[in-house]
C-alpha cells in the first residue's frame, strides 16, 4: 500500500495536465489551468499536502518518501521557475537511480540488506534469498530510471502517460513477480522449519 501513495500526486498532476490549457481568474488574478505548468504546481502542491499529512498522522516520513517529496520539490520547482519541462522529466530518473543506489549501498553499509530492513519483521528467508530480492529490487529501479528517460526524450508526447500509468503498470508487475517469488521460498521455509513440541 505504502509503495501506491507515491501515486496520488502523480495521478492528480496527470489529470490536470490533460485539461485544455485555459485563463481563470481567481481572487482578481489570473492563472493558466491546465498543461505542463499548472499540473506541476499541482504536483508540488499534492506532494507536501499528502506527505504532510502521513508525517503528522505518523509522525515521521520513510526515507523513501523524503527523497520523494524533496526530489518533487526539487525539479518541480526548477521546471517552474527557468519555465522548461525538461527538469521534471528527469526527476523519474533520478529517484529511481537513487533507489537503486541505496539498495545496491546497502550490500557494502551496515549489517542489513536494505530490502530485510524493510520486510525482515514479516518474513523469515535464508540470506541467499534476501540477497537475491535486494539485486532483483535494484535491477527494477535501474530498469524504472531507464525506461523514463527513454520515453521522456523519445517519445515527448507520451512522456506524462508513462510516467505516471507506464510507472504504477511496472510496479504491480513487479510486485506481483515478487510475491509469486516469495511464496515458493515461504512455503519451503515453512515446511522446513522444526516444530517444537508442547
Amino acid at each position: 500500500m505504502k509503495q501506491f501513495i507515491d501515486f496520488i500526486p502523480l495521478f492528480l498532476f496527470f489529470i490536470v495536465y490533460k485539461i485544455e490549457p485555459r485563463a481563470v481568474d481567481i481572487a482578481g488574478q489570473t492563472l493558466t489551468v491546465g498543461g505542463i505548468y499548472s499540473a506541476t504546481a499541482m504536483l508540488i502542491i499534492s506532494s507536501l499536502v499528502v506527505y504532510g499529512a502521513l508525517f503528522i498522522s505518523q509522525r515521521k516520513l520513510e526515507k523513501s518518501q523524503w527523497l520523494t517529496l524533496v526530489a518533487c520539490l526539487v525539479f518541480g520547482s526548477l521546471t517552474l521557475a527557468f519555465h522548461s519541462e525538461t527538469f521534471l522529466k528527469w526527476k523519474a530518473p533520478v529517484v529511481n537511480w537513487l533507489f537503486a543506489l541505496t539498495f545496491a549501498g546497502s550490500h557494502f553499509v551496515g549489517d542489513r540488506l536494505l530490502i530485510k530492513r524493510i520486510m525482515g519483521h514479516a518474513l523469515t528467508l535464508p540470506d541467499l534469498i534476501w540477497t537475491r530480492l535486494n539485486l532483483a529490487w535494484i535491477v527494477f529501479f535501474l530498469f524504472c530510471g531507464a525506461a523514463n528517460l527513454f520515453v521522456a526524450f523519445t517519445f515527448q508526447s507520451y512522456w506524462v502517460d508513462f510516467k505516471v500509468f507506464g510507472s504504477l503498470g511496472m510496479t504491480v508487475l513487479f510486485l506481483v513477480g515478487q510475491g509469486i517469488y516469495l511464496s515458493r521460498h515461504i512455503h519451503d521455509s515453512d515446511t522446513t522449519t522444526p516444530k517444537t513440541e508442547d
